[in-house]
């Protein structure tokens, strides 16, 4: 069965597919012909057009039926077979999606000169033209209606009226074109537009064809204030088309195009598609460019099975988070790791994170007592900062030092001093320890912490009995991501996923193709990831981190360059660059960044003054 379809946005941006029209002329076929007759004299190609879109990544493909109408078909002699079209062309995109990908029945302008004149036999052919449509469309198993090119907002206003009628619940994706400044062609505002065809019961709102990316930009822009109210889309063309040696070309390369796709997305928008003139390789682009995770809206649902134990006014309220839903929208979340000291003078810390607020970091996270090495407690730190920053910190909670007792007692504390996020992780084994005597606990782990944080989330304790309150935590998880054999661990974080968790901390991870490998693997899971960075400051530094800490790997090539260099200051340097560019290559895809450098808070400063700058 298929995802909710708005659940899927409200999730992360859809691709949809690009043009029919382009690809078929490419394919050789003469565009003077009528496509849409295509699903009866030559389904098997219509249907191969549609598995390639769905191979380049589109999750969203449109049926071969935008001018299927009957007064588009009476100028092909073909008004009789309307039906049959629509019908065919809606079996066809379904037989090739199968249950993962939705189909789009793809609805056009009738042709029909608007505003119409005052003539209800006219006003009602239109209306019974865009029911028979819809009705084939339905029965051949569409997902849902794309109403696209519309440069008339009263023609669509009928179009999403007649879907309502036909049927109430289907989502509706309503699209016009706006070529100048956000504007349609007789001057009505993008915004306008959007915000009525809303109100009419659009699921999702936005823009088609028009000319060219840059004029699509300006229409998304006008389009953006509606982002909260209703899911925005954009179907851009591949610039003007020119005529070369006979054949119509679009100069825009795919390259570019995503670029701007990626402004779009940053503004609101969703959906993103192709019109006139991209193909296979801008849907590919677009989505190497964007990889689908950015800024996801995490929905949480506690993992406690007995909420129907809790009282009436408590149960609209589980899981209501914290720290996640503060991060903001426009740009990418940084984290930034910040040590307690091994001794009592905190003033260093403190100033440390006021300068990382004024920066622009959206959290600081604190350990506890990493490689079970005696720190000042993390708890009473977190507090300070949020009461003297306000910036949001991240509890890392161990379950080497507690017992369920002190755990549950942690976690009250912290809802009782205002903090928002927990990681809970296991801990470090207590072998490592600085101080004689220590044992590790470990009544639970980390999968046991996650439920008991969640199960707090719900109101309720480990023995399930009320607290009276429910506490709003973020949950977040370590995730130690290994390439040569990545099962295990995603298993596990599958795991915990289901237990309660909202984010992830990744280890730190030092190679671009890792992370967008981690990143595809991990696409299924309802979690926003926060990568790992670990500036690096020298070749000893690199060498020790890959053979010592467990869940850190360092390819050799990283080693081997660091060594090149004889001086320290020079490897700094470098290894410094090497972040850099690190972090300039994932940005693009990445839900958030993670930077950990112990005792060093002044170069993740650095790093997070230029990710702001950069405009990301």
């Amino acid at each position: 069965m298929k995802r909710n379809f708005a659940e899927h946005l409200n999730e992360k941006v859809m691709y949809g597919d690009g043009a029919f029209g382009t690809y078929l002329f490419e394919k050789g076929i003469n565009l003077a012909k009528n496509t849409d007759l295509l699903n009866i004299s030559d389904p098997d190609l219509v249907y191969s057009i549609h598995e390639e879109y769905i191979r380049a990544g589109s999750e969203l493909i449109e049926t071969n039926t935008f001018g299927a109408n009957r007064f588009k078909m009476l100028k092909v002699g073909r008004e009789q077979r309307v039906r049959e079209i629509n019908l065919k062309g809606a079996e066809l995109a379904c037989r090739a999606t199968g249950n993962e990908i939705f189909v789009a029945g793809s609805i056009g302008p009738t042709g029909v000169k608007f505003p119409l004149e005052s003539d209800e036999t006219e006003f009602g052919t239109v209306q019974e033209a865009f029911a028979e449509q819809m009705t084939a469309l339905l029965e051949g198993g569409v997902d849902l209606f794309i109403l696209e090119t519309f440069t008339y907002l009263d023609e669509l206003l009928l179009a999403i009226e007649t879907a309502k009628r036909i049927a109430p619940d289907i989502p509706i994706v309503a699209q016009m074109v706006y070529p100048f400044q956000g504007r349609t062609a007789i001057g009505l505002d993008a915004l306008t537009c959007g915000r009525t065809t809303a109100a009419a019961g659009a699921t999702v709102v936005g823009t088609n064809c028009g000319r060219g990316v840059k004029a699509m930009l300006s229409a998304v822009e006008r389009l953006s204030p509606l982002k909260d109210e209703v899911f925005l889309s954009a179907f851009p063309n591949a610039g003007l088309p020119e005529v070369i040696e006979h054949r119509m070309v679009y100069s825009t390369p795919p390259s570019y195009m995503a670029e701007k796709v990626a402004e779009m997305v940053k503004l609101g928008v969703r959906l993103i598609g192709g019109c006139c003139g991209t193909t296979l390789d801008h849907i590919r682009e677009f989505r190497k460019y964007l990889r689908l995770k950015r800024h996801k809206a995490i929905p949480v649902v506690a993992a406690v099975e007995k909420s129907s134990d809790l009282p009436e006014d408590r149960k609209d309220s589980i899981g209501r988070d914290g720290m996640i839903e503060s991060l903001k929208s426009d740009r990418i979340p940084v984290l930034v790791e910040v040590d307690p000291p091994r001794h009592l003078d905190i003033e260093g810390i403190l100033t440390g994170a006021r300068a990382l607020v004024e920066a622009g970091v959206d959290a600081i996270t604190l350990a506890e007592h990493p490689l079970a090495v005696l720190r000042a407690d993390n708890l009473s730190l977190a507090h300070m900062i949020r009461e003297k920053t306000g910036v949001r910190t991240v509890l890392h909670l161990t379950c080497r030092d507690r017992d369920i007792l002190g755990l549950q007692a942690q976690i009250m504390g912290a809802h009782v001093l205002g903090l928002e996020a927990i990681l809970a992780v296991t801990g470090d084994p207590a072998t490592s320890t600085d101080q004689p005597g220590v044992s590790g606990v470990f009544d639970v782990r980390s999968f046991g912490l996650v439920q008991m944080i969640s199960q707090f989330n719900c109101g309720l304790n480990m023995a399930g009995a009320s607290m009276k309150k429910q506490t709003n935590f973020s949950i977040g998880v370590a995730f130690s991501y290994r390439p040569v054999n990545p099962d295990l661990q995603i298993s596990r974080l599958e795991r915990k996923a289901d237990l309660g968790a909202h984010f992830v901390m990744t280890q730190p991870i030092f190679d671009r193709d890792a992370v967008e490998a981690m990143m595809e693997q991990t696409q299924h899971l309802n979690l926003l990831i926060f990568m790992g960075i670990f500036p690096l400051i020298s070749a000893r530094n690199a060498d020790f981190l890959h053979n010592k800490i467990p869940g850190i790997s360092i390819p050799r090539e990283v080693r081997e360059h660091l060594w090149k260099y004889e001086k320290v200051e020079d490897q700094r340097k470098v290894a410094l660059d090497l972040t850099r560019k690190l972090i300039a290559d994932i940005t693009p895809f990445a839900d958030g960044l993670y930077l950990i450098s112990p005792n060093k808070w002044e170069i993740p400063l650095t790093l997070v003054k230029e990710v702001r700058a950069s405009g990301y």
